[in-house]
């Protein structure tokens, strides 16, 4: 397929301009990162203040470092949401915006990987620290398996199946 024909058939149904469709693409991708920064800001935030408790004192090395890697991971996670805005704010009027958009969907893809990380390694602390049981790894990676299927597989699936 030809980048041509790719675009004609995204824009199935509409009759935009290369910055009509970029100014459309950029107010839905606002939408969709006010919801996943939301949620990764929570957890942040929630994350910081756990170093702060008598129980952080109590945790083995290994809970530890579960933390300590799911701080920054959070704090990755954090950065690559708020991304869009700032590019936004920063490239705004610089007739540049469908590169704005291409940049800042990245950006938001990426922020999206880092949550899924973020949030798998926060259960695993959790559940860790709440049962020490050995069905602990299985659990969180049944809760990453459906992350994937919910955010990944069934929207590729879905673009792929609608689309081509």
């Amino acid at each position: 397929m030809t980048a041509q024909q790719d675009g004609a058939t995204r824009r199935r149904g509409r009759n935009e301009t290369e910055e009509e469709r970029a100014d459309r693409m950029w107010v839905e991708l606002l939408q969709e990162v006010r919801v996943a920064q939301m949620g990764v800001q929570i957890l942040f935030g929630f994350l910081l203040t756990v170093v702060f408790t008598p129980k952080y004192d109590d945790l083995d090395s290994t809970d530890q470092t579960i933390y300590i890697v799911t701080v920054v991971l959070g704090a990755a996670a954090t950065g690559a949401l708020i991304g869009p805005v700032s590019l936004h704010r920063l490239v705004s009027g610089r007739l540049i915006k469908p590169k704005a958009v291409e940049w800042a969907s990245r950006f938001t893809l990426i922020g999206l990987i880092l949550l899924l990380v973020t949030m798998a390694s926060s259960l695993l602390l959790i559940l860790r620290v709440a049962t020490h049981d050995g069905y602990v790894p299985w659990l969180v990676t049944g809760v990453v398996v459906w992350y994937v299927v919910c955010w990944f597989v069934l929207p590729l699936w879905a673009r792929r199946r609608y689309t081509e």
